[in-house]
C-alpha cells in the first residue's frame, strides 16, 4: 500500500476532483483540508517524514497540537490534485506549541501548503472543540452564484440565510444554524482567520463576500454536500430574481414543520 492508497487520501482526492468539476475552482482557486484520524495515521506512518524543517503557520492554534492534517498546496489546481495527488497535496504535523508546522509527505515538486492555512486551522481549531472532536473537514470554493449575490443582498446573517432558505426546502435541514457572513477581507491573513473563526463557533458555513464560501463538517461527504446545497439554492435565486422575484414562497409556518420530522431546531430569527 501507499499513501495514495489510503481511503482517507481517496476521499480527499475525490473530493478535490468534485468541487473541480463543479466549477468551483478556477485556476488555483479554493482549498481543502482534513484532520485525520489515529487509526488513519497508523496506515500511512511509515511513509511520513517527521525531521523537515518548522515553518510558521501565522497564527496561533494550541487546541491542535500534535495533530496532522491533509491540505491542499499553494498556488495549486484542484484539476491536478487527482492526476498526481503527491505534487499537489500535502501531510503536516502541528507542534507542541500550536505555532509551527512541517510537512510529513507530499508537495514533491516543491511549494507550501495552502495559503488560506491560517483559515482552516483556526476553523478546525474552533470546530474540533465545538463539535466534540467530529469535524474534521474545512473546505473554501469560489461557487459562482452564491458569490454572485453577495454583491445584491444585505451582508447580513438573517437576510443571506431566510434568503436561501426559502429557494429550497433541504436548506434549513442541511444547515438549521444558517450562514455566517464575512465581509470582504484580504485573504491569507489572520484578520480574515479570525473572523472566520469566530462565526465557526456558531455556524458550518461562512460566506466569504464577494470571495466565496467555507464549510465545516465530519467527514467528505457531508462538507461537500453543504457546499453543493448552499450553491444550489443560489442558483435557484438567482434564477427567480432574474424572473422578477417571488410570486408565492416557503411560508415560516410551513419552516416549522419541518423540525419535528427532520430532527431540527430553526432559530425564530430567520422565520
Amino acid at each position: 500500500m501507499s499513501i495514495e492508497n489510503a481511503g482517507f487520501v481517496q476521499g480527499f482526492v475525490r473530493m478535490a476532483d468534485d468541487g473541480w468539476r463543479q466549477g468551483w475552482h478556477e485556476r488555483n482557486g479554493g482549498n481543502l483540508s482534513y484532520r485525520i484520524k489515529p487509526e488513519e495515521l497508523e496506515e500511512v506512518r511509515a511513509w511520513l517524514d517527521f525531521s523537515g524543517r518548522w515553518e510558521k503557520i501565522g497564527a496561533g492554534v494550541p487546541g491542535l497540537t500534535g495533530e496532522i492534517f491533509l491540505v491542499t498546496g499553494s498556488g495549486k489546481f484542484f484539476r491536478n490534485v487527482i492526476l498526481n495527488p503527491k505534487e499537489n497535496i500535502c501531510i503536516i504535523e502541528i507542534d507542541s506549541q500550536g505555532e509551527n508546522y512541517r510537512i510529513c509527505w507530499g508537495l514533491s515538486a516543491g511549494g507550501r501548503p495552502t495559503s488560506e492555512l491560517p483559515s482552516h486551522l483556526m476553523s478546525h481549531e474552533v470546530k474540533k472543540r465545538v463539535t466534540g472532536g467530529t469535524c474534521r473537514v474545512i473546505y473554501h470554493a469560489h461557487p459562482a452564484n452564491l458569490i454572485a449575490l453577495t454583491f445584491v443582498l444585505p451582508l447580513d446573517s438573517v437576510v443571506f440565510t431566510r434568503e436561501l432558505w426559502e429557494t429550497a426546502t433541504e436548506c434549513p435541514v442541511v444547515f438549521p444554524a444558517g450562514l455566517g457572513i464575512v465581509p470582504w477581507m484580504v485573504p491569507g491573513g489572520r484578520e480574515i482567520a479570525v473572523e472566520t473563526g469566530r462565526l465557526m463557533e456558531t455556524f458550518d458555513a461562512a460566506v466569504w463576500a464577494h470571495h466565496g464560501l467555507f464549510c465545516a463538517g465530519a467527514d467528505f461527504d457531508v462538507t461537500f454536500g453543504l457546499m453543493h446545497t448552499i450553491e444550489k439554492s443560489a442558483e435557484i435565486l438567482t434564477k427567480v430574481m432574474s424572473m422578477g422575484g417571488r410570486r408565492q414562497t416557503i411560508l415560516p409556518g410551513w419552516f416549522r414543520q419541518l423540525q419535528e420530522p427532520f430532527g431540527v431546531v430553526l432559530p425564530e430569527k430567520y422565520l
